[in-house]
C-alpha cells in the first residue's frame, strides 16, 4: 500500500511521468513493497523555495506505506529517488527533500488492511 506524491518545479511530459512511473515501481521494493499496489502522484510547474530562494530544480518527495521499513530501507529508497530524478528530470539530489510516513490503518477497496 505505498503511495509516492511528488510536487517538482518543472513541467513533465507524459514520456517523462511514464519513465519515473516505471523507475519509482521498481524501487519500491526496496522497502519491500510491490509495484501492483503502487500509487503514484505527480504534480509539476510547482513553486518551492529552499533557504529563502525559489529552487528552479527542486522536488518533494513524500513516500507513505502501510506499515514501517527500516532506516536502511529508507536510506537506500533515497538514493534510489535522487537518481531517478536527476536522470530524468536534471534535478540534483541538493534540491530533493524526501519524506517518510508509515501508516497503520490503510483503507482500500472498501475495507482496512
Amino acid at each position: 500500500m505505498p503511495f509516492i506524491d511528488s510536487k517538482i518545479t518543472v513541467p513533465v511530459t507524459p514520456e517523462k511521468r511514464e519513465a519515473l512511473k516505471t523507475e519509482l515501481g521498481k524501487a519500491i521494493s526496496t522497502l519491500n513493497k510491490p509495484e501492483s499496489y503502487l500509487m503514484i502522484g505527480f504534480e509539476d510547474n510547482y513553486d518551492l523555495y529552499m533557504g529563502g530562494k525559489k529552487l528552479e530544480k527542486g522536488a518533494f518527495v513524500e513516500v507513505k506505506l502501510f506499515g514501517n521499513a527500516s532506516s536502511g530501507a529508507y536510506e537506500k529508497m533515497t538514493e534510489q529517488i535522487c537518481s531517478i530524478y536527476e536522470k530524468e528530470l536534471g534535478i540534483p539530489g541538493n534540491g530533493i527533500y524526501i519524506t517518510y510516513s508509515g501508516i497503520t490503518d490503510w483503507g482500500y477497496d472498501g475495507r482496512n488492511f
